[in-house]
């Protein structure tokens, strides 16, 4: 061939993953992972770009298979093992996720967002201590509700009462609206059937949410234990208009009940009461039952 008339090689031929970049760039990312074709040597810039791209494709499991290509090569690849942490967390593989995140923390060890990441996994394996020392070692104040919430779990988990509430009460300080700390609150007490701090912590999220289910079924239990069925109802019938499927579920019998599915299980004579005392409260009971009342 005449070399005057040799044709350049166009960007894309030239390079899959500089026309990825541009396809990228353009929003087209199923067109730029398909114009990415496996190298014939290791790229490291190959594997995380085509990682990136199945991550915002949502191809979280396709996108484990990449970071891993490239931490098998380099194992001081903070990004890819980053990256790799959070697509097995995606997946629920905390094990292999929590040795990742581990990774990342041995070549730097002050990012706090990675450690909470590691927090969230050692408690999902149960090692609650382990998960304890990771949100006591976050000092950043980017860092410091989530880790007050994640050291309260864990300590909830714990059985360390005490110690939990004081850690959800600071995240309270921090973060008034925290509604998810109130909840657990109300599960802490519900544990250990303290009904002064089940009523305490519902009204509050009652006072943050009144269209809290989980606290008007705790001022349920709670009013049910003080025989006041008249309250009882009031709450019972609001949490059902919330959740439906509560008055299916409370109104079954024991024989009846081996799904696990009613999360306060009230007896058949009390439920009768308290669709009785729901004849006080015009209206309410129907609406609760679909109008079957």
């Amino acid at each position: 061939m005449n070399p005057s008339l040799r044709i350049a090689p166009t960007v894309a031929s030239a390079s899959p993953i500089r026309e990825a970049l541009q396809l990228r760039a353009q929003g087209r990312l199923r067109e730029a992972l398909d114009a990415l074709t496996t190298p014939s040597e290791f790229s490291t810039d190959f594997y995380i770009l085509r990682g990136d791209l199945q991550l915002e494709l949502e191809q979280v499991k396709e996108a484990a298979g990449s970071y891993f290509t490239i931490t098998a090569a380099e194992p001081d690849n903070v990004y890819a093992q980053r990256n790799l942490g959070v697509c097995l967390r995606r997946l629920g593989r905390w094990e292999a996720a929590a040795e990742a995140l581990q990774a990342v923390l041995k070549f730097d060890p002050h990012r706090d967002e990675v450690r909470l990441e590691l927090g969230d996994c050692l408690m999902h394996l149960r090692r609650n201590e382990e998960a304890l020392a990771c949100f006591d070692q976050c000092w950043s104040d980017g860092a410091r509700r989530r880790a007050v919430f994640g050291r309260a779990v864990a300590l909830q988990h714990l059985r360390r009462f005490d110690e939990a509430e004081t850690n959800y009460e600071r995240l309270l300080r921090l973060d008034p609206a925290a509604e998810e700390a109130l909840y657990n609150l109300i599960a802490m007490g519900l544990e250990v059937f303290d009904l002064n701090r089940v009523q305490q912590y519902s009204r509050r999220l009652l006072d943050l949410n009144p269209r809290s289910s989980a606290a008007h079924k705790g001022l349920v239990l709670v009013a049910l234990e003080r025989r006041d069925y008249e309250t009882a109802a009031t709450h019972f019938f609001q949490a059902a208009e919330l959740e439906p499927d509560l008055m299916r579920t409370a109104s079954k019998t024991d024989a009846e009940d081996k799904d696990g599915l009613v999360e306060y299980r009230i007896q058949r004579k009390v439920f009768d009461t308290l669709m009785a005392a729901g004849k006080n409260q015009p209206g309410r009971a129907a609406r609760a039952s679909g109008g079957a009342y």
